[in-house]
Order: structure tokens, then sequence, then C-alpha cells
């Protein structure tokens, strides 16, 4: 069969292509920690109600600026929406989403998740310079979404 060299060109760029893009997925999952959320974070049946309290969200320091924040993620607002740590803290969040698909985006850092109901959604983030950080719910979730927000003040 013959091929046209120019097409012959093409497909040899394109499987050159998807080499790289393959090692690049590969390295960044490796290297970065980067992960596609799967059935091993998945919450269990006896966690958060669909009628959790805010008291259920929670701020526990594990020592000298370690944090862990257990957040809720409901229509339309952050439990807790609020969070005040020192400067230089490392702080793992926690997410659960009670109703529908939601999103956590902290303004200023890379943290950045998605939480399916049922499922926990895990990141970690030192906070290094002192001011206030935006997070805000980047999957919409209905008609209040754009209200859906808190803030991190790091204290310095």
């Amino acid at each position: 069969m013959h091929i046209h060299p120019y097409e012959r060109l093409w497909i040899r760029l394109s499987v050159i292509m998807l080499i790289v893009f393959g090692i690049a997925i590969a390295l960044s999952s490796l290297t970065f920690g980067i992960e596609i959320p799967g059935a091993t974070r998945r919450a269990v049946a006896t966690g958060l109600p669909v009628d959790a309290t805010p008291e259920q969200s929670w701020i526990r320091e594990l020592g000298p600026g370690r944090y862990e924040v257990n957040m809720i993620a409901r229509m339309w607002g952050f439990d807790p929406n609020e969070i005040r740590i020192p400067k230089g803290s490392t702080v793992t969040f926690y997410l659960h989403s009670q109703d529908v698909l939601h999103g956590i985006k902290i303004r200023g850092t890379t943290v950045s998740m998605m939480v399916i109901p049922g499922q926990v959604g895990r990141a970690t983030y030192t906070f290094d310079e002192p001011g206030e950080y935006i997070f805000l719910c980047h999957e919409y979730c209905g008609l209040g979404h754009h209200v859906m927000s808190g803030k991190i003040i790091v204290e310095g």
C-alpha cells in the first residue's frame, strides 16, 4: 500500500506525541503524587450523614505546624468556611460532599480538587506566606454556586 510521504510524516509525529504525552502523565503521577480519585478513598456508610451538622467538620492540630481540616461541602457553602492557622503550617484537607458534585480551589495555592458524594477528597499544602487565601467551589452545583466560598487566614 502506498502512503504519501506527508501522511507518513504526520502519522509518525502523532505516534511520537502519544508517547511523549504518556511519559508526561506517568512522570507527573510518580513525581508529583497526582492521583485520580478512586474507590480507595471511599467514605464508609457510617460516615457523614446527609444531614451532618457543622460540628462534624473540624480543624485539628496534629503537632507543631501540622493540621488536619475536615470540610463538608453542601449547597451552598463549606463547613468550616473560615480557617485560621499560623504561618508555615502544613494542612491536610479532607473534603466530603453531601449532595452533589463539588470542588474546591484555594487561590494562590496548588490545591484544586473535586469531590463526589460518597468519596473523600484529600490534598495537602504548606502555607508559607501570611495573608488571606480565598477558597471557592469550582464545580457548578446549582443556583447558589456563586456564593459558595470561604477563606483561610494565615497569621504571621
